[in-house]
């Protein structure tokens, strides 16, 4: 297999310009990822889907942030509306852990049907009284035991629909009192508190194919967001133990600064293999498909194996599924 580029990158809009083929099909990325501005109707969206792993050559994956709650690009008559994970979490009470594999099983049925078959999930930041907005109720728990039997859940009910979990965010965000879509979160938390916690969040789940870094300093740990420090990469690698393939978070959020070509680089330099560019506007892609370049050696055989697990879903009956979870989180309720 040729070498890919080390990029995920994503079209503008709902339907794919000559030019963005033309470049995509030169940038040979890795895969793509959708957003809310790419998403009309089913039709629309299998053919985008197509027209994309038609402009690379070969089924290349494609990505979105389907969560449930706040962060869900696809909404009804689209996709199911599901509620925040915390607050399904909490409102499933002892059935938690099968709501959550059954709701992550019909996620993956409804992107897969619509030719996505990669989702941003499963988050293992562990919720705090302090956890930002913008991250809380996307998080499966305040403890890290919770986390952590909601997270295998999660993967469980992707996994066995096909679609290729991306967990999220590396080495932890639970304490970011920040946005980093906005800001830098800069976290103080002893080493201690961050070994037994946040970063006891993912070792569970080292053997995962795919991964995304977090933009964040941990006082004392790093000077730069782990996203663009080697020690953090390190950290990842060797004390959380994660050999899979690691993606950014989206280097053109505000938590990091400079060019994009410069935080492309800096993360490739740090050990990401992957730089993930959302925006789809195409002078910063150029920028990030330049510095990014092609995968390294160890990328590319460690994207290699991540395809590898790419699984063919049995067939389920949905509707048998939903009245499941349904009937879970009533009688809780």
């Amino acid at each position: 297999m040729s070498r890919f580029g080390a990029t995920i990158l994503a079209p503008l809009g709902p339907v794919l310009s000559e030019d963005e083929a033309r470049f995509f099909a030169e940038a040979r990325p890795f895969g793509f990822i959708l957003f809310a501005r790419n998403l009309d109707t089913a039709e629309q969206i299998r053919a985008l889907c197509d027209d994309l792993r038609a402009a690379v050559g070969w089924h290349a994956p494609i990505f979105i942030d389907q969560e449930g709650g706040r962060v869900q690009r696809l909404r009804p008559p689209l996709a199911t509306e599901f509620l925040p994970p915390l607050d399904e979490v909490m409102q499933a009470g002892p059935n938690a852990a099968r709501a959550m594999e059954l709701r992550y099983r019909l996620i993956a049925a409804e992107l897969l049907a619509l030719g996505i078959d990669g989702n941003c999930a499963p988050m293992l930041d562990v919720a705090r009284p302090q956890t930002h907005a913008f991250l809380r109720n996307r998080c499966y728990g305040e403890s890290l035991s919770q986390v952590v039997e909601m997270g295998k859940a999660a993967t469980k009910g992707m996994v066995d629909g096909g679609v290729l979990p991306v967990m999220k965010h590396l080495p932890g965000h639970g304490l970011a009192q920040l946005d980093s879509h906005k800001d830098l979160p800069r976290i103080d938390a002893p080493r201690a508190e961050l070994e037994e916690v946040d970063f006891a969040a993912f070792r569970p789940f080292a053997d995962l194919p795919l991964a995304m870094t977090a933009h964040l300093v941990f006082e004392g740990l790093n000077t730069k967001p782990a996203t663009i420090d080697p020690a953090m990469i390190t950290l990842i690698r060797e004390n959380i133990g994660f050999q899979g393939l690691l993606m950014t978070d989206d280097i053109s959020m505000e938590a990091l600064s400079g060019s994009i070509g410069a935080r492309s680089a800096a993360s490739i330099a740090a050990g990401c293999d992957l730089v993930l560019h959302c925006n789809g506007k195409m002078p910063e892609m150029e920028q990030a498909v330049g510095e990014a370049g092609l995968m390294t050696e160890a990328a590319q055989t460690r994207a290699e194996a991540a395809l590898r697990t790419r699984t063919v879903p049995a067939e389920i009956d949905i509707a048998a599924l939903r009245a499941e979870r349904e009937a879970l989180l009533a009688g809780h309720r």
